[in-house]
Parts: C-alpha cells; sequence; structure tokens
C-alpha cells in the first residue's frame, strides 16, 4: 500500500504560532482607516524612517508568549503526517526577531520551512506567493482581510478534498471581536484548528 503524502500546513507567525492579544484591535483599525481615512483596500503600511520602525519593532513585542495549541502542532509535525511551514508577513527588519522566535519555539526540529518576508512586499501578496509556491493544502492565518483576500483570489477551496492539492483551504483563527463574521473554518485558537486538522483532514 502506498503510504499517504503528509499535509503541507502552512501558519502565520504572530498571532497563530505566538500569542498576540492586540489582534483583538484589528477591526477597529480597519473601520478607522476605511471611515475616515477613506483608504479603502487591503494595504499595509510599511515603515520608512528610523523611528517608525523602532514603534514597530515594540509593536511586535505584544507577540510574547507561544500560542496554545503549538505543542499540538509539534507532535503532529512530528509524527510527520504533516509538513508544517511558517510564513509572516514581518518585514526584513524585524527579521531578527524572526528568528530568535524560530530558535526559541525548536523550529528547526519540527518545521519543514520558515519565511519571512525579506523583499517587504505586501504581507497578503506575499503569502499568496508562497502559499502557491509551496503548494500548501491548508494556511492558518488570523488577519480576517487577508483570509478574505485569499478567498476572493479563489486560492482556497472550503469543500477541502484530500486529493486535490491545486487549492489551499484557509483555516481562519478569529478574536472576540470579529467572531460576528461568518466564516466556515473559523476556529478560535490554534489548538482549535490543529484539532481540526488532526481529525477531519488527515486520513
Amino acid at each position: 500500500m502506498t503510504k499517504a503524502q503528509p499535509l503541507r500546513v502552512g501558519f502565520d507567525l504572530d498571532g497563530v504560532i505566538l500569542y498576540n492579544p492586540t489582534r483583538i484591535i484589528r477591526p477597529i483599525i480597519a473601520a478607522f482607516k476605511n471611515k475616515v481615512l477613506r483608504k479603502k483596500g487591503l494595504r499595509f503600511y510599511y515603515p520608512q524612517t528610523g523611528w517608525e520602525k523602532l514603534f514597530w519593532r515594540i509593536c511586535h513585542w505584544s507577540s510574547f508568549i507561544e500560542a496554545p495549541g503549538l505543542k499540538n502542532l509539534i507532535t503532529l509535525a512530528q509524527t510527520g503526517r504533516i509538513e508544517a511551514y511558517v510564513i509572516t508577513g514581518r518585514f526584513d527588519y524585524l527579521k531578527n526577531d524572526f528568528y530568535r522566535w524560530i530558535r526559541k519555539i525548536s523550529g528547526d526540529e519540527f518545521l519543514k520551512g520558515y519565511y519571512h518576508n525579506e523583499q517587504n512586499e505586501q504581507s497578503h501578496l506575499f503569502k499568496e506567493k508562497m502559499i502557491k509556491k509551496l503548494k500548501l493544502d491548508i494556511f492558518v492565518e488570523d488577519n480576517w482581510d487577508i483570509v478574505n483576500y485569499l478567498n476572493l483570489k479563489s486560492l482556497c477551496n472550503n469543500k477541502y478534498k484530500k486529493s486535490s492539492r491545486r487549492k489551499t483551504r484557509i483555516l481562519w483563527i478569529y478574536n472576540l471581536f470579529d467572531q460576528q463574521i461568518k466564516y466556515k473554518d473559523g476556529y478560535p485558537t490554534l489548538k482549535a484548528a490543529i484539532e481540526m486538522i488532526r481529525t477531519n483532514c488527515l486520513l
């Protein structure tokens, strides 16, 4: 009998692999941008000055602990049933902190690969590119705007079929303020998303 190929599963870093309490303000920022600044569409700001970059580094300190469920992910990856990847939209000036976290979670022991946004592309475009390049079966993301974008780009297929690797299923880790949004693959924690993958997506 031919051994089943492992699922290729990608994970965002901040808000997915790492717990980040500030992600709860995402809908507030989105509403301010759309209604006050009148800026429509998905666009992530890239800090230009040294002071701005320092401020952004400090903001990323809010990702200060491992998310509940990381141990479950590690166990699943080490069984060989999934290939786990980390794909973060963090810009290149945050690479030192990115690699520090990879070392802290012992990423080399269970991750097939890990990637940060070293060319400073728009975060959603970078993730779209990497999902296609790595031919991921599943991608786990906490930012609703990015999840929505990936759906609109027809990258995902909510009627998931394990035999097809041409579509990617997007799992969303939602927060308290976003939970009223109706989405079939929304989960409150990484642990819940991993349990769904373990019970529903693996033979």
